[in-house]
């Protein structure tokens, strides 16, 4: 009896171990996209099905349904980051090189003007629903700096510590950011500009992405020493790390899966399963296409979204650029489509609790 009942153990964790080796997704779509330039962040705007992709000197929309780019906001100058204020109708791009932020009607495209950030190489940018104003991360002046979005107007400045990636909102008044050269999470009050927490990142060196899970006071910081590290953000500790693939710079998070996500240079999509506030498995690592290293999740549809190019030959190192990158090849320019496969009704399959006799 102990015999069979050992076999039928063993048969079922074999089970379980082989629908854990079966993918969670799948890159469903290739969509092609015009043009040679460089690539940064995406954002997603499920209230109208569209993906805005940074693409060298211009940002294209597409129809997330079909994948069509559907227009173009055009004349940016080192395009980085995106972000939106719905209520004003404005979307809001950084321009890195010549460190402005171009306003546009998110209905029709068109630029409405072009405002001076006031500090240097402008790369992520966020919109704090709570103050109603915008925030800039500048890499070169280690500052953010801040705009009344009602009139578009520059009203501040926050000096960091260390140079500026990746930043989030709580929805609570508060932004966290991650401080690259430093390691570290800095918690910023979006009403009175000043820091009010920071914390070092232990495992993790150098992070880049950021995602936050809303609910569970949860960040997670992709870092370049291929670990994601996971903090609380309203106790400023690290709580759990988890190993994920080579050169990531994007994370994000679906709130309804629970599950965040590292987009890594070498070809991977790294899932990570929120099994509760305090414990965190990684699910698999995905096979992508190698320089899709930045992502955007649609709460909607589960759908992410990935940038990436066809890669030739890396140039020789010069004393002008002593890392280049290998050149993209023409008209390979693309956003992978990852869709989460369907479960059955009973969910994802856990291990065994095995009774001891």
């Amino acid at each position: 009896m102990k015999k069979i009942i050992l076999s039928s153990i063993l048969v079922s964790v074999m089970g379980i171990q082989a629908v854990h080796a079966q993918s969670n997704y799948k890159v469903a779509n290739k969509f092609s996209v015009e043009g040679d330039g460089g690539w940064d962040y995406l954002s997603v705007d499920d209230s109208q099905d569209r993906l805005y992709i940074s693409h060298g000197t211009v940002v294209q929309v597409m129809n997330t349904k079909d994948g069509k780019i559907i227009g173009t906001v055009k004349n940016l100058n080192g395009v980085h980051g995106i972000a939106f204020s719905e209520n004003m109708n404005h979307g809001y791009i950084t321009n890195g090189k010549d460190s402005s932020v171009t306003v546009f009607d998110l209905k029709t495209l068109e630029t409405i003007r072009k405002v001076p950030v006031m500090g240097q190489n402008p790369d992520a940018v966020l919109f704090d629903f709570y103050t109603q104003r915008l925030f800039t991360f500048n890499g070169n002046s280690n500052d953010i700096s801040v705009f009344d979005v009602s009139v578009d107007k520059y009203i501040g400045k926050i000096k960091l510590e260390g140079n500026p990636e990746f930043a989030v909102n709580d929805d609570k008044g508060y932004i966290y950011v991650n401080i690259e050269n430093l390691s570290m999470i800095c918690k910023i009050n979006a009403s009175t500009m000043k820091v009010e927490n920071k914390w070092r990142l232990k495992e993790g060196k150098e992070p880049s992405g950021l995602a936050i899970d809303k609910e569970s006071h949860r960040l997670f910081s992709v870092c370049d020493n291929k670990m994601m590290v996971i903090s609380d953000y309203e106790k400023g500790v690290v709580i759990a790390s988890v190993p994920i693939g080579e050169n990531p710079d994007g994370c994000a998070f679906d709130p309804e899966l629970k599950r965040a996500y590292s987009s890594n240079g070498d070809g991977t999509l790294t899932v990570v399963q929120e099994v509760d506030a305090n414990t965190f498995k990684v699910l698999e690592n995905l096979p992508t296409q190698k320089g899709a290293r930045t992502i955007a999740v649609s709460a909607k549809t589960h759908h992410l979204y990935l940038p990436t190019a066809e890669r030739g030959e890396k140039p020789k190192s010069t004393a002008e650029n002593p890392h280049p990158r290998p050149v993209v090849k023409p008209n390979t320019f693309m956003v992978l489509d990852v869709e989460p496969l369907p479960k059955s009704k009973e969910g994802d399959v856990v291990p065994l609790k095995v009774k001891q006799e």
